[in-house]
């Protein structure tokens, strides 16, 4: 029987939380291990759905797992073969992310076309021309199947500023012989995660947080121990959760340096917080009005790579404007089909005009009344969480399985603050 969440809006919330770790660091991290036979322990990894399809994967490639605690993981990458399972390959978008590791530790990979969130076209372009500079031969028939006889340095442009490209790019390059140069790279703190480990692993990276990687190649990388950052999607949407329902939230290890866009962001919502040293204190008061643009011009809220403001926290933002006075329009400028869930906001109550793929109007405030939902994706998911608790009467979300691929023990964590959330 399919899972879902039963939620009674209207109450505040109140109490200490910690994030998960970033999905987004665990998944590439966990691949990357794969880059030495010699043990690498991974800590503050979230126990979520696609980590576990992550580490099934590894498995299924002959190396060996073992779970230290609920966030803590021992990975031996001696794999016995390099050919992803199609099933498995399918399930999760991040399947891809083997293929740079494995490509550089064995010359060779194959795996399927990857899955996840159903939000627009994500071209793979980037990785295979990225992968192709290094001297990889790329093949494409039902599978991708990639070689190389010797993976050599080399100045790469990308194409575009792709996070899951990048890393791919720095898991080849860091085995590669001489030195590679990557421009126009992603520098979100999940692509910092991967450089540090490897950096940590023997790896030589230069310009860790810059669009500018430098790699200096080597021949063997060795085991270590590494601890993932906080999940900064997963604090800007308590963020938001925290200021629409009125709620007195202290996040704790919040990491507030990886937050400085997001606090502009929110701040044109009249939303603000407090920072005391690694934790973020949101007031149950808030103004929750728009701040107009000089000349009293209605305020746009876009997203960008970073350091811009994260795409994955437009859902976030979209939720939140609905309960803010006055007029705001989002635009989401990187994936064609995100927007597409705000017919559920609009079936609560939002007044939200859905100008093109890309483009939102948001006026509030509006009273939101619970009803019956499905969560398309994670975020999204997270998003429509976020509005039953705000709203009037009870909710039904279904499809929950989405919410919970990024969200670790969520009913469970948000019933400590005092929400009042059922898993039937």
């Amino acid at each position: 029987m399919e899972k879902k969440y039963r939620i009674e809006g209207g109450y505040p919330l109140k109490g200490k939380i910690k994030p998960n770790g970033n999905k987004n660091a665990a998944l590439p991290c966990i691949a990357a291990a794969l880059a030495t036979e010699e043990e690498v322990i991974l800590r503050n990894i979230p126990n979520i759905q696609d980590v576990r399809i992550m580490l099934d994967i590894v498995k299924s490639l002959g190396a060996s797992v073992e779970k230290l605690d609920n966030n803590a993981v021992s990975i031996k990458g001696s794999v016995s073969k390099t050919s992803i399972d199609s099933q498995l390959g399918r399930l999760i978008r991040t399947s891809i992310l083997f293929a740079g590791p494995l490509l550089a530790k064995y010359g060779e990979v194959e795996f399927p076309p990857p899955g996840g969130d159903v939000i627009g076209r994500r071209r793979l372009d980037t990785h295979f021309l990225a992968l192709s500079e290094l001297g990889c031969r790329v093949e494409m028939e039902t599978n991708f199947r990639l070689s190389a006889n010797k993976l050599v340095g080399k100045e790469i442009f990308l194409d575009e500023a792709s996070v899951t490209g990048t890393e791919n790019a720095i898991m080849a390059a860091v085995l590669a012989e001489g030195v590679t140069v990557i421009l126009n790279a992603a520098s979100e703190p999940h692509v910092q995660d991967v450089c540090r480990l490897l950096n940590a692993m023997g790896g030589r990276i230069e310009g860790i947080g810059s669009n500018i990687l430098t790699i200096n190649g080597v021949k063997k990388l060795h085991g270590c121990d590494f601890t993932i950052s906080t999940d900064f999607m997963e604090v800007g949407s308590l963020i938001g959760l925290a200021a629409v329902t009125r709620s007195e939230i202290e996040i704790v290890d919040a990491q507030p340096e990886n937050m400085r866009m997001t606090r502009l962001i929110f701040g044109k919502l009249g939303i603000r917080w407090e920072t005391d040293g690694k934790n973020i204190f949101i007031p149950k008061t808030q103004e929750l009005k728009v701040i107009s643009d000089i000349g009293g011009m209605i305020p746009k809220i876009d997203d960008a790579p970073w350091p811009g403001f994260p795409p994955d926290l437009i859902s976030i933002i979209i939720v939140t404007a609905t309960q803010v006075e006055g007029t705001v329009l989002v635009f989401e400028k990187m994936f064609e089909s995100r927007m597409f869930f705000v017919d559920k906001l609009v079936s609560m109550g939002a007044r939200i005009i859905l100008c093109d793929p890309h483009r939102a109007v948001v006026t509030g405030p509006c009273r939101l009344t619970g009803t019956e939902l499905v969560s398309p994706d994670i975020r999204a998911g997270m998003a429509l969480v976020i509005a039953s608790l705000c709203a009037e009467g009870t909710s039904l979300i279904q499809n929950v399985v989405q919410i919970e691929r990024g969200y670790e023990k969520l009913p469970e964590r948000l019933k400590e603050l005092g929400a009042r959330i059922e898993v039937v």
